[in-house]
């Protein structure tokens, strides 16, 4: 199971690229509405998500866990204690955490990223606390995935994907969407 949240004011392709993504290498993903399962996006789309936060369920099954930035859907992020708990379980249970945009923040507030390469959206950088931090598109280091920002959802999407199901699959998954090498 991957659980991927959405607070209101998420960043809409940072957060529906990578499920569309995740289902494609046939992966379980719930969308985790933060609040309600209807969640409005930046932009004004509204998407209905699969639970709620407050049914999340911390359990053996859990693969990983993503954090779509935008604003203000990172603080909504940062401020939802299920958000907080579901991050702090990944972290003791070695379970991977991807966040883009400026949703790699709340991992940086958490001493998280510290002593790892990161990545985030220009002008964040300073939240990601004690990291070196790179400029890439995306960065894979140990358990955590960070990306930049909405241009690279695609990307960020595939990296959550060979974390899980190695480099093979999500180069197969590449291809077969037509993304440019």
């Amino acid at each position: 199971m991957i659980y991927v949240f959405f607070a209101q004011g998420f960043e809409e392709i940072e957060g529906l690229a990578p499920v569309d993504i995740l289902r494609r290498a046939e992966l379980e993903v719930m969308m985790v509405g933060v609040g309600s399962r209807q969640v409005t996006g930046a932009h004004g789309i509204t998407v209905a998500c699969d639970i709620a936060d407050s049914d999340i369920v911390l359990e053996e099954g859990l693969q990983m866990m993503v954090l779509p930035g935008g604003m203000p859907g990172t603080l909504g992020l940062e401020h939802s204690p299920q958000v907080q708990r579901c991050i702090d379980y990944c972290a003791e249970n070695h379970i991977p955490i991807g966040a883009i945009c400026a949703a790699p923040s709340i991992l940086g507030h958490k001493g998280l990223l510290d002593g790892r390469r990161a990545t985030c959206f220009p002008g964040f950088e300073d939240q990601l606390g004690d990291t070196v931090s790179t400029g890439a598109p995306v960065e894979i280091d140990g358990d955590i995935i960070t990306a930049r920002g909405a241009g690279v959802a695609c990307e960020f999407g595939l990296a959550l994907v060979e974390k899980l199901l190695g480099a093979p699959r999500a180069q197969l998954l590449k291809n077969s969407i037509r993304m440019r090498p």
